[in-house]
């Protein structure tokens, strides 16, 4: 499988320069290519093919006057924006045409300079290289300074440099994993226990096992900082440099939080996949919850990032990861007995199972449950089937598992 490594540069002021010339004319390149895509579906004609684009907006354009200064560049990285053009409107037919199942995807739109997020990408016969001294070398660019944290473990295939909105650059390298390197980095999957885990807001996650863990909150404790830097920046007076400074600093306050959101999240699930064989998860309708009046809390706990960690880190240590399907009523349904008791008030936390007379911790049950149905829903390839309208057996009961205050939110937002 394919990995991004991603490291912090530290670009002097004349390849600070040079970068951004680089993220322009790749920009100039990507609108060129839509406005022309989007010409001929006006006119009716035949969609330009990428040779016929690449010739037109970057070899005949770097002769004339208005476009000269495509030739500062490398060709690369105006070829990579092509590229991109030409994924975006696949993307968006293949959405259309029902492809691509549960994905919505838009038509390409225009990139604004003031966008704070700008990229390029060169690719291998781009003649990049990271030198002896462990600097990257980009064409045209120089030797830029890399801040190591680790070690590449394979000869990367590309790289994009990277500018966010905090004006920050990073290198995100792409390479092949090594399935052997990275099996030996996990101990063996024998003998480990599989897990259930209940998502939610008081505590980010409930464990089957009973273990708590406890929701960082990094959005809620930084909004302090955040009010007082945003009220600072509606100050200041359009266009002025002190506007552009006051802006850094709330994009920097908004990227620790989202820096911080992200450690805590690949901590954790590393933690899960190394101590349990299989990992049992609910398929939540994070978009809906978003929309509702916990759309802050549910945005500042980042399920679904934690979920789509999970998946990958699963699939590259020889993991199982379960999705269960969401409408499983695990916080009605006894974990011991199987007994479905009925939809409890959101204040309740703990209730008795009035056929076994089990007291139950409510997202403790939530997460038994989830992990019993995945033993029911998954078969031997790892498909999700639905399961026959049968009664739940003693060890057999159905599954759903969310905190109690998202599951109002999530039955409030399908209404």
């Amino acid at each position: 499988m394919q990995l991004r490594y991603a490291f912090r540069l530290d670009p002097g002021p004349g390849q600070r320069v040079a970068l951004a010339r680089a993220f322009g004319c790749a920009r100039v390149v990507y609108n060129d290519a839509v406005a022309a895509r989007e010409r001929a579906r006006r006119e009716g004609a035949t969609f330009p093919s990428a040779a016929v684009l690449s010739k037109m907006l970057i070899t005949e354009a770097k002769r004339s006057p208005g476009r000269q200064w495509l030739s500062e560049v490398p060709a690369v990285v105006l070829q990579q924006a092509l590229r991109d053009v030409e994924r975006a409107y696949t993307n968006f037919f293949a959405s259309l045409k029902g492809a691509r199942p549960g994905v919505r995807v838009g038509a390409p739109r225009f990139k604004s300079k003031r966008d704070g997020r700008q990229a390029i990408r060169f690719t291998a016969n781009a003649r990049w290289k990271i030198t002896e001294a462990g600097r990257l070398l980009l064409p045209k660019i120089g030797e830029v300074k890399v801040r190591w944290s680790r070690r590449l473990p394979s000869v990367p295939s590309s790289v994009t440099v990277i500018r966010d909105a905090a004006g920050r650059f990073f290198a995100s390298f792409v390479m092949e994993s090594d399935p052997d390197a990275d099996l030996a980095r996990m101990p063996g999957a024998d003998g480990l226990p599989s897990v259930g885990i209940d998502l939610g807001l008081t505590h980010f996650a409930v464990l089957s096992d009973g273990t708590k863990i406890d929701s960082p909150r990094f959005l809620r404790r930084a909004e302090k900082k955040l009010k007082k830097a945003q009220r600072e920046l509606s100050r200041k007076q359009r266009g002025s440099k002190n506007r552009e400074k006051a802006r850094l600093k709330v994009a920097r306050a908004h990227a620790q939080v989202a820096d911080a959101r992200r450690e805590f999240h690949h901590q954790l699930s590393t933690e899960l996949i190394r101590e349990n064989q299989a990992v049992a998860v609910e398929d939540l309708a994070v978009k809906g919850l978003a929309r509702t009046r916990l759309g802050k809390s549910v945005h500042d706990a980042g399920w679904a990032q934690f979920l789509a960690m999970l998946e990958y880190k699963a699939q590259r240590y020889a993991r199982v990861f379960v999705k269960v399907g969401r409408f499983e009523p695990t916080s009605q349904v006894c974990s011991v007995c199987g007994v479905k008791d009925g939809p409890k008030p959101l204040h309740v936390r703990t209730w008795t199972c009035t056929h076994c007379g089990t007291v139950h911790d409510r997202d403790h049950n939530a997460a038994k449950n989830v992990k019993q149905a995945a033993g029911l829903a998954v078969t031997a390839c790892r498909a999700q089937v639905r399961p026959g309208l049968v009664p739940a057996q003693r060890e057999e009961a159905g599954s759903h598992g969310i905190h109690a205050g998202v599951r109002a939110a999530q039955r409030h937002s399908t209404r």
